[in-house]
């Protein structure tokens, strides 16, 4: 067998510029073996951080994307990185002088239907940079609920990192739509990648409030079926999720590999820790 050549890659800085519970840049490493080697489009529904598509494009493997996601403040923020950009740093380095406890909870309290479009992405990249953990959580109103983060001088505004976005995603179609939506122009030989919110493992792990509607058992059937409609049109789908029986279950007909990471969402210091994930592809 002819060993793989290692890529070099065409723009390394183009990163995600959120933090993103369940983000996979640290299993970028892993994944690399599993991505079919040529595809047409890169189709990501639930693009959360972005770290896929941004590695892929890095690497030029990518000539035409379609990102979407559930979450209208997430798609909203991607919109306004790839066309506003310069105005977004420009608020972001106000938000970095003013920072204070009594500032961020301020910044929660304003409603994103009062902003405009970059005013909302300022908040949103705000918030997520200076919260507990980096989380985006809401209450069944839509409310962002999560509390200020204990860091002593937050990084809330990298120029850098932005620029880069923007430039990655300037060929990009961005919308908000639910996965169904996304997927349903997928044809032959594109690859979509699915990452949705994972199924809970125990009781007390539900962590799926990315949304006022959440993301149900029954969404995670229904995803199942998108998976095999995307195995039916020849597509190259690729889905990651938690290693948990119900999700083993739904896609045991096709490959599944298992792959480890850390998470650190869980309230408790100790009960971070690497754990089991897998990933499932048709190919």
């Amino acid at each position: 067998m002819a060993q793989q050549l290692e890529l070099i890659p065409l723009n390394p800085v183009a990163s995600p510029f959120l933090k993103w519970a369940g983000g996979k840049t640290q299993l970028i490493k892993q994944f690399k073996q599993l991505f079919p080697p040529k595809f047409e489009r890169y189709i990501e529904p639930f693009v959360g951080g972005g770290a896929v598509f941004f590695h892929l494009f890095s690497f030029g493997r990518i000539r035409e994307a379609r990102l979407s996601d559930n979450n209208e403040e997430l798609i909203n923020c991607y919109q306004v990185v790839k066309t506003d950009v310069s105005e977004l740093i420009s608020l972001l380095k106000t938000h970095q002088k003013r920072h204070t406890e009594d500032y961020y909870y301020h910044m929660r309290s304003l409603q994103p239907i009062d902003l405009c479009p970059v005013e909302r992405a300022a908040q949103t990249l705000y918030l997520n940079k200076t919260c507990f953990n980096g989380l985006y959580r809401v209450n069944r109103k839509g409310q962002f609920n999560v509390p200020i983060g204990s860091y002593e001088n937050p990084t809330i505004c990298n120029e850098d990192a932005l620029t880069a976005a923007s430039r990655a995603l300037e060929n990009v179609t961005i919308f908000h739509a639910d996965f169904e939506e996304c997927t349903n122009t997928a044809q032959t030989n594109d690859f979509v990648y699915l990452d949705p919110p994972y199924s809970p493992i125990s009781e007390t792990a539900n962590f799926t409030q990315y949304t006022k509607d959440g993301f149900s058992g029954k969404d995670q059937q229904r995803l199942a079926t998108v998976f095999e409609q995307l195995t039916t049109k020849n597509c190259y789908a690729m889905l990651s999720n938690s290693d948990c029986e119900p999700i083993r279950q739904l896609y045991h007909n096709h490959h599944i590999e298992t792959v480890r990471a850390k998470r650190a969402i869980n309230s408790k210091a100790t009960a971070r820790g690497a754990i089991g994930e897998i990933v499932v592809r048709n190919y």
